[in-house]
């Protein structure tokens, strides 16, 4: 037995750098709130086969510890492994090292070798989503997500080309000079008025802490904006952002310029949520003085109770008569599935009564701001990037700015 443990530590120990592993990421960045897939390579310079046991040791913000690939590598063999990692929070990532416990077949001794690999992903707002949403708006298949077919009301006022007439075009577009220029049907042809300046203004205060799927809200609006000021400036509007809580927390103006998607994505990489109560004056200053085309601001926020909406509601509606306003706030889904449960208790009869009273006030607020003239999207959070889209796409379509 001590031959063979010896005999066994000499195969395992002579080389100096008997395997080597390296990372490879499908992507050079982290998608926040999607899986993301990484390949792990690892290759065997021994001269026989070997048994090992790979532990690479991952950033701390995805709280996995018990990672660990079980493998055998023929001689020269390299072999990758592919695991997924889905993060819940922006920012660096750093990866340790890969630890590879290797054996021969007599499994007398095990040698740990460590791949001293340095990796850091940075995690950005969701662009795995981002890039879905733009292949399907350039190929007009939003529909296939959710996104809503709308029937335009009247023409667009933006003239774009004449054209052949073809079987469903409306016949009171016909060009009659250019029929008897061409001696066939013609027809004008008119697309969305264009340019117009579409801000996405995030509340970065503490309402939008809350915690939804793994997500905070905040995460849910920033992904969301990101999708709506790619598919804007897709339309060849120009979208903007504006993020605030106590203060003009960052801010991005409407352009459309070819580098205004990563100017919006790196203001949204290191927006975060504090404890400080929203103040929406603050808001209401900077958009009279800093935006003075008339606008569509879509204002991702959240409302518990009508009083907190009352509060704030002076500035919204003075915002409102200058720009197109819309309000999107979040459903408690936890509410919704305690109502849908049956109560068995005096207790949980209770709660049922304080939760319909807060799903009351969640309806109350859209009232509210209707009464106003105040657009409001009231959505969940897993379908607030369709519901916001769609809601942009209606505006756009009923030609409000």
């Amino acid at each position: 037995m001590i031959f063979a443990c010896i005999a066994d530590a000499l195969f395992l120990m002579r080389h100096s750098k008997p395997l080597n592993a390296w990372r490879v990421p499908r992507f050079k960045r982290l998608s926040n709130g999607d899986v993301n897939t990484l390949t792990l390579h690892v290759q065997n310079y021994y001269a026989f086969k070997i048994c090992v046991d790979v532990i690479d040791e991952l950033p701390f913000q995805v709280n996995v510890r018990n990672f660990k690939i079980s493998t055998t590598l023929d001689v020269q063999q390299e072999r990758h492994f592919t695991y997924d990692l889905n993060p819940t929070e922006r920012g660096e990532y750093h990866f340790g090292k890969i630890n590879l416990f290797v054996r021969t077949k007599l499994s007398f001794i095990e040698r740990h070798i460590k791949v001293d690999d340095p990796f850091m992903m940075a995690c950005y707002p969701s662009f795995i989503r981002l890039r879905q949403f733009e292949l399907l708006a350039i190929s007009n298949r939003l529909t296939d997500i959710g996104v809503k077919r709308l029937r335009r009301i009247g023409n667009s006022t933006e003239f774009e080309q004449i054209k052949e007439y073809v079987s469903g075009d409306d016949i009171r577009t016909i060009n009659w000079k250019a029929t008897a220029r061409k001696n066939q049907l013609m027809v004008n042809h008119y697309r969305d008025e264009r340019s117009q300046h579409v801000y996405c203004v995030i509340d970065t205060g503490r309402v939008m802490k809350m915690p939804f799927d793994g997500l905070k809200l905040l995460d849910y609006a920033i992904n969301a904006a990101l999708v709506i000021d790619h598919v804007a400036w897709i339309k060849q509007d120009k979208p903007g952002l504006i993020g605030f809580s106590k203060e003009i927390d960052f801010k991005v103006k409407a352009d459309s310029r070819g580098d205004q998607l990563l100017r919006i994505q790196e203001a949204l990489y290191n927006a975060k949520t504090n404890f400080l109560e929203t103040n929406y004056e603050v808001l209401f200053s900077h958009v009279r003085q800093k935006i003075t085309q008339r606008s569509l601001l879509l204002l991702f926020t959240n409302f518990e109770t009508v009083n907190a909406l009352r509060r704030q509601l002076k500035y919204l509606r003075k915002m409102s008569s200058q720009h197109v306003l819309v309000v999107i706030f979040f459903e408690n889904t936890e509410l919704k599935d305690l109502l849908a449960s049956k109560p068995r208790s005096t207790f949980e009869i209770y709660e049922q009564t304080i939760a319909q009273k807060f799903d009351y006030e969640k309806r109350q607020i859209t009232k509210e701001l209707q009464q106003y003239g105040i657009l409001s999207v009231y959505t969940t959070p897993e379908k607030l990037t369709i519901n916001a889209l769609n809601k942009y796409l209606e505006i756009k379509t009923r030609g409000l700015i």
